[in-house]
């Protein structure tokens, strides 16, 4: 019989005599337990000790429920003891302290897609290590430590709550998937260095907002839309589920491309995913397996924030889709591939 790998025997050879690897191997571990604890009480529900959304809490300019906060809680509890110094997450303004000489920094989406959590609906953790500055010298840590572009984080990954708990790592060598055995308590290796398949025949987008997108995005859906009669000659199956961990997930396991793009509307004009809670780590994992994460117009990775609430535009999946839509975005017209009289402004479309 084979000896099921776990995720702590896993990061404990990783890791091996090196200080540093032990360090983020750690904080793994109890962002796990912390993870663990969320997909509990997920499961619980309504029922007493469960999470349902409650009142809401306004921190960053956007509403928040208790159940985040909530989730959040658990987490810090849970790398309390870990060579963390502090997180950070939309909910709070500054960073919440944790030790006073942690070497690294945790950012976090606690509970991403928590809107959804009454529906049922699957929902997860998204999670980013990165090292502390260099000779800061200060008492406290403030939110410029963590204004570092992606290409900067030492470990991502994200937890998704469904009908199984699954959590999906990147340690910099490629993307692995640990399932949590509800038996044991013990997150199991499920899947090793998994790869986004290539083939693409689903996209996830909000459909309804397509009268507020640009050209380009218009244009990428309309491509979908055409199936096999249209420029594509593939026809493609749309989804949308408003769980960005579930998107994903299934991303990797079939294929495909999720796109979150800015839009006209008020607030919208930089995207909506929070660049260092949920862009960052997610374009890592998504990187780490084969696939790419853009704004249309930049690698995400190489984005340098400029404060702690920097939002982004996404689009991340397979690789040559999301080429695909960055190419719509410089070169929407290439060689008289599409007419420009079909564009957003030609004469068949208003």
């Amino acid at each position: 019989m084979i000896e099921a790998l776990t995720l702590e025997l896993y990061l404990k050879r990783w890791a091996g005599g090196s200080k540093k690897r032990q360090a983020i191997a750690e904080t793994i571990d109890a962002l796990a337990e912390g993870c663990r604890a969320i997909g509990e009480r997920i499961r619980r529900g309504a029922l007493p000790g469960g999470f349902s959304n409650k009142d809401t809490v306004v921190a960053l300019g956007q509403a928040n429920f208790e159940t985040d906060y909530e989730a959040h809680e658990l987490l810090n509890k849970a790398l309390k003891g870990s060579p963390v110094a502090a997180s950070a997450s939309r909910l709070h303004e500054a960073p919440v302290e944790i030790s006073n000489d942690g070497s690294l920094i945790v950012a976090l989406s606690p509970l991403d897609g928590s809107a959804t959590i009454d529906t049922n609906a699957a929902v997860g953790t998204v999670f980013s290590i990165l090292a502390r500055t260099p000779n800061k010298g200060l008492a406290k840590i403030t939110a410029d430590e963590f204004l570092q572009p992606g290409s900067e984080q030492l470990a991502a990954g994200f937890a998704v709550y469904g009908p199984r708990t699954n959590l999906v790592i990147t340690l910099g060598e490629g993307t692995h998937v640990f399932t949590l055995d509800t038996v044991s308590g013990y997150f199991i290796a499920t899947a090793h260095n998994v790869t986004v398949p290539p083939t693409v025949k689903e996209y996830a987008i909000n459909a309804a907002n397509y009268r507020h997108w640009d050209e380009a995005i218009r244009m990428y859906v309309d491509d979908c839309l055409s199936g096999s009669e249209g420029l594509r000659a593939l026809d493609f199956n749309m989804r949308w589920i408003g769980s960005p961990v579930a998107e994903i997930y299934r991303i990797f396991m079939r294929g495909g491309i999720y796109l979150y793009p800015a839009d006209i509307r008020e607030g919208f004009s930089q995207g909506r995913f929070w660049q260092i809670f949920e862009a960052n780590p997610i374009a890592f994992v998504v990187e780490q397996a084969g696939g790419a994460a853009s704004t249309g117009r930049a690698r995400i990775l190489a984005l340098k924030p400029e404060k702690l609430d920097q939002k982004v535009p996404i689009i991340v999946g397979s690789k040559g889709e999301v080429e695909y839509v960055a190419k719509l975005h410089t070169d929407p017209y290439p060689a008289g591939a599409r007419s420009p009289l079909f564009g957003r402004r030609g004469l068949f479309r208003n």
